[in-house]
């Protein structure tokens, strides 16, 4: 059986905190070690352009990041690690891609909609202040991280399905029409995985200035506890293990024994100073020896670069040839490029399971809709339905028969999903 890729991107706008630990970084490490997948992590430092024009903090997280991921214990012989922007054939690539999508995808993109949304709001005559192409079109640029490699698994969060959906169909579209040498990814989402909070007892994110760094200095982290938020309950009062914040960050780093025993010291009363005390002492244990390996890292970041230079000759040695492959099957060839001839004797490849053949299929169809929707719509906009889906199916119909070969066909495959799609006016 074939390994599944599993790609994870990380934005270098911050510094990494224990909600991003919990929530992303360590399931992904742990995930790594699994042998039946190929994992891929990247530092996605042009991704952080789009909102952040402050260099400084942009190589800053880099450099933090990188080494955060280290010091927690990811093998780079296992997985491969590197640097976005160390990829060239990723900026090419999501040209090529770029080609291949609709403006009208990219007006659906929630980033776009909201920036949108908030300046129409705000009264503003042009809805598009403040929107930059990087903006615009960045789930073209992510749609090509994923896309160089084939992952079939990205995880993600709720809000980030959306981008997968459209990698899909960008993808989709690209097989249709040239040469099928994408895979349809899928987004995964831990369903399971819980809410992190922050210091106000909001999820913990920079956006609320709420969070606590990873890897912050002893002291830093005795002070960050301290302002964590409580309710008014003295000493002695039964407390909600449940509703607290001091509880929920101690669980998530304690053994299952020693959450049970200080749930019950939360029915029994325990004072929220004597809680603070009991989750510090618990986080600095957990995090003391990743720590002080960051530090290291931070003060040797040759090391580090080392590490994300060989994990990107690694990534290029996939990227590369590829990179190849997507741009003959687009016409961006050699000269004297001549398509190679079919070879008689060649072991007939190993047939598609069911499930893969309906993927295909899936994407297949969904570029063919993308591009039959101008159809649709005036199908769907006109008075009398039926007379204008019978127009429609004759102006297709009459299109295919005056095309030849490879094009009549792919026209064909359009007329039989037009007239599949058409059948519920007729």
């Amino acid at each position: 059986m074939s390994k599944k890729t599993v790609l994870t991107g990380i934005t270098t706008t911050g510094t990494p905190h224990i909600g991003n630990y919990l929530g992303a970084i360590k399931p992904a490490i742990q995930a790594s070690e699994d042998a039946r997948y190929n994992s891929f992590f990247f530092l996605a430092d042009y991704h952080a352009l789009i909102k952040c024009h402050d260099p400084a903090r942009v190589a800053r997280s880099s450099q933090e990041i990188a080494a955060t991921w280290l010091a927690l214990g990811l093998d780079t012989d296992k997985a491969t690690f590197y640097r976005q922007t160390d990829i060239p054939e990723i900026t090419e690539l999501t040209w090529l891609l770029t080609c291949m999508t609709s403006k009208g995808l990219m007006n659906r993109s929630h980033a776009y909609k909201a920036s949108v949304d908030a300046n129409r709001e705000a009264g503003k005559d042009d809805v598009d202040d403040g929107v930059t192409m990087g903006l615009f079109g960045y789930p073209i640029l992510m749609a090509a991280d994923i896309l160089m490699f084939n992952a079939d698994i990205i995880p993600v969060g709720k809000d980030q399905i959306q981008h997968i959906e459209m990698a899909r169909d960008i993808a989709g579209r690209f097989n249709h029409t040239y040469e099928p040498l994408f895979t349809l990814p899928n987004a995964q989402v831990d369903e399971s995985s819980q809410l992190i909070p922050g210091l106000d007892g909001r999820k913990m994110s920079k956006s609320y200035d709420n969070t606590i760094p990873l890897f912050c200095s002893t002291d830093e982290l005795r002070k960050l506890v301290s302002q964590i938020v409580t309710d008014t309950r003295g000493p002695g009062e039964p407390k909600d293990p449940e509703g607290s914040t001091l509880f929920q960050l101690y669980s998530s780093f304690a053994s299952p024994e020693q959450a049970t025993d200080m749930r019950q010291r939360y029915f029994e009363g325990i004072a929220w100073s004597e809680a603070k005390s009991a989750l510090f002492e618990c986080l600095d244990n957990q995090l003391s020896e990743p720590r002080a390996r960051y530090n290291e890292l931070m003060s040797d970041l040759g090391t580090v670069e080392d590490v994300l230079q060989k994990g990107g000759v690694k990534a290029r040695e996939k990227s590369a040839p590829f990179m190849d492959n997507v741009r003959i099957a687009a016409g961006i060839r050699p000269l004297t490029y001549v398509p190679a001839k079919p070879q008689a004797d060649v072991p007939a490849k190993k047939e598609k399971s069911v499930e893969e053949l309906a993927r295909v299929e899936q994407g297949r169809r969904r570029a063919i809709m993308m591009q039959l929707k101008p159809l649709f719509e005036r199908v769907t906009a006109a008075d009398d339905k039926a007379e204008m889906a019978k127009q429609v199916l004759a102006e297709k119909s009459a299109e295919v028969e005056q095309l030849k070969k490879k094009q009549k066909q792919k026209a064909q495959n359009e007329l039989d999903v037009l007239a599949e799609e058409l059948a519920q006016y007729l």
